[in-house]
């Protein structure tokens, strides 16, 4: 569930809040909130926790190749920057998120709803602190991040995963995600291809 850094496509406009007639998508700039948690745009002052998770061996080895472990803070404060200025340019409902638990604001890891070429269907993904698995935050993550999409006219999105990335296997399915097939169109990596689309949501919106 790799966290991508390429630009939004030129796919045709889907209105968006405060579009009025121009029919383009607006700026990513919405705070998503679940029950539990609260899904912000990074700062470049999150380096600190951001690198609990994308400079961890266990968290990054499922990044490669589109992102490598981040090897120390200043690198991390690097990739941010990088994060924060592309996502000033993204269109609705494309983003980077940093994942805080809502009863005490800590950071966990970070969350993608990204276009993925060549078909540039959206991808939800999330990286979190090791500390943070098994507690259900990881589809919490992806189920917010699909209501998000839809709500903005989104048809469906994917999910693309190893399959020896059990634990994300095991969260695309406690989504609701349905399995598609196997590809090698992305990364010339053979992965599973999950979908969701709105009819397929069953839990009650946050």
């Amino acid at each position: 569930m790799a966290p991508r850094t390429w630009p939004s496509p030129s796919a045709p406009a889907v209105p968006g809040p405060g579009d009025g007639d121009a029919g383009y998508r607006v700026p990513m700039t919405e705070r998503l909130m679940t029950e539990r948690l609260v899904l912000r745009p990074w700062r470049i002052d999150d380096a600190p926790e951001a690198l609990r998770a994308y400079g961890d061996d266990d968290v990054a080895r499922w990044l490669a190749p589109t992102m490598d472990r981040v090897r120390d803070e200043a690198a991390m404060r690097v990739v941010l920057q990088q994060w924060v200025a592309e996502d000033a340019r993204m269109l609705t409902p494309a983003g980077r998120w940093a994942i805080e638990l809502g009863q005490d604001g800590r950071l966990i890891g970070g969350a993608t709803l990204l276009p993925l070429p060549p078909d540039h269907e959206y991808e939800i993904g999330w990286q979190l602190h090791r500390d943070a698995w098994g507690h259900g935050y990881a589809a919490e993550t992806g189920l917010a991040l699909a209501r998000w999409a839809f709500q903005q006219g989104i048809e469906q999105v994917i999910a693309v995963v190893r399959p020896s990335n059990t634990r994300a296997l095991a969260t695309v399915r406690r989504i609701g995600m349905e399995w598609v097939g196997e590809t090698e169109k992305y990364h010339d990596l053979r992965l599973q291809v999950f979908r969701l689309r709105p009819g397929d949501l069953t839990a009650p919106s946050p």
